[in-house]
């Protein structure tokens, strides 16, 4: 089974082929960046619209090179402000090759003040900048992310993945309920 995933972002790349496997065989996972078309650090239903669009674009470049992929899957980080708190999430948006689609996010978790103030003020900054200047690492996006950072390493940030993937498959493993 062939899938496309809309980054390169290894830690992406390897959630989805993780979660995949847990429910097909012979999964194959081709990697390619394509626009999300939304904001560096996408708020609120913009990190839905990001993910949907990465998804969409992978769908039509299947088509448009022959790439014979099953399943398209477009992954976005994003903040939403609940109860007057910051938490960042991802949204997860997986297509077939029948147009059919399925979401899901992965855990939400509190961020500071201090970091969800920086993104407010800094325009076209994303969390993992924030995070790489907290940390005093490079590029900790394609690394523990600010989820491994904060659990101390309990939870990596492709299991963060691994688990928003898994519950966005759900309606392709009912499709009988989900698809009528």
């Amino acid at each position: 089974m062939n899938v496309l995933v809309g980054s390169r972002n290894p830690v992406k790349v390897k959630a989805t082929k993780e979660a995949f496997a847990q429910f097909f065989d012979a999964v194959e996972v081709l990697a390619l960046e394509v626009s999300s078309n939304v904001s560096a650090q996408p708020i609120e239903d913009e990190t839905f619209e990001g993910a949907e669009h990465r998804a969409e674009r992978l769908k039509a470049l299947n088509t448009k090179q022959n790439l014979d992929a099953q399943f398209f899957v477009g992954i976005e980080g994003g903040i939403k402000k609940l109860r007057q708190r910051w938490f960042a999430f991802g949204v997860i948006c997986i297509l077939d090759a029948h147009g059919r689609s399925g979401y899901g996010t992965t855990p939400f978790f509190e961020l500071p003040n201090s970091i969800s103030s920086e993104l407010m003020k800094e325009e076209n900054v994303e969390l993992g900048d924030v995070m790489d200047r907290v940390t005093g690492e490079k590029n900790t996006k394609q690394k523990q992310g600010a989820v491994g950072f904060f659990t101390r390493g309990v939870m990596s940030r492709k299991e963060y993945y691994v688990a928003g993937l898994t519950v966005a498959l759900i309606p392709f493993l009912n499709a009988d309920l989900y698809f009528r």
